[in-house]
């Protein structure tokens, strides 16, 4: 039976940045949202869309509160006249202020299953990189479509994944800001998230 707690697990402790705002209401619930900034060790930052119900604030969480987090990273589905868009937000279940000697970190625990062909690349100074997109089940038959990337022997192991294959991944959840091309003169700055995986095993390894 699944665990519905031990395969979508998050560890994080990073910064409030910017103003929480009311997001939607479910069953009389109010749910907020904000960006939770977490510092890398090369001095940038990864940028976290964050979802939290109203009945867990505090006055002391607000903007610029360094914040310890447990919860699980979750995706659903935004329709506009643009078509659909895949949002990835961190779901707090416990939240609390972090103590000033814990240092920033992000953590990860996925268990799930590959629900696109893996696709592997290298990029043109040769690094080995391997985009997979992982369902995460969840309570109510619900799942989470949580993009991963991989890289070096990671992503050669990634290429001979195959789709339904059950796998446990553990990494970081990271932002990555790229250029989109929309013209043959203009392109644009866009951000992704997705989970930067350090490691992975499929499930017949872990049995």
């Amino acid at each position: 039976m699944i665990n519905y707690q031990e395969n979508n697990k998050v560890d994080v402790i990073g910064y409030v940045d910017g103003e929480i705002v009311s997001s939607h209401r479910v069953h009389g619930e109010e749910f907020l949202t904000f960006t939770l900034r977490v510092p890398r060790l090369s001095e940038t930052f990864d940028l976290i869309n964050t979802t939290i119900s109203n009945r867990l604030l505090t006055d002391e969480i607000a903007e610029g509160a360094k914040v310890w987090i447990r919860g699980q990273y979750r995706s659903y589905n935004n329709y506009d006249d643009k078509g659909n868009k895949l949002i990835l937000t961190l779901f707090v279940q416990e939240i609390e202020l972090a103590p000033e000697t814990e240092k920033p970190h992000s953590e990860i625990v996925l268990d799930g299953f590959i629900c696109k062909e893996p696709v592997y690349r290298k990029t043109p100074f040769g690094r080995e990189i391997a985009d997979i997109l992982l369902a995460v089940n969840r309570a109510y038959n619900k799942s989470d479509y949580i993009p991963c990337i991989a890289w070096g022997r990671n992503a050669r192991f990634c290429e001979k994944l195959s789709v339904g294959q059950n796998i446990r991944i553990m990494g970081r959840i990271q932002s990555r800001e790229y250029q989109k091309k929309i013209s043959e003169t203009e392109s644009i700055t866009k951000t992704a998230y997705e989970v930067s995986i350090s490691r992975i095993e499929t499930a017949e390894e872990e049995d």
